[in-house]
């Protein structure tokens, strides 16, 4: 005969221990997997000074020589 053992000793408490855990995990995966998935998109300038968005703007066409001449100038002040 056992005395004060009632079965469960630890596990109570081990249980719901590992149930935080095991969310915690499961939440952490799905955050790291949609950072993962989300890319970088055009819009996104990591890396990249003012300057060269100002140089690949005007190479896609989207402002004219004498804007890009004028925004580098304001960039360069």
């Amino acid at each position: 005969m056992m005395w004060g053992y009632d079965g469960f000793g630890f596990g109570g408490a081990g249980m719901g221990i590992g149930m935080l855990l095991f969310w915690g995990l499961i939440i952490l995966g799905i955050v790291m997997l949609a950072r993962g998935l989300g890319g970088t998109s055009e819009s996104s300038a990591r890396g990249k000074t003012p300057l060269d968005i100002l140089r690949e703007r005007y190479a896609r066409g989207e402002i004219d020589k004498s804007e890009f001449q004028q925004r580098r100038s304001d960039l360069s002040a």
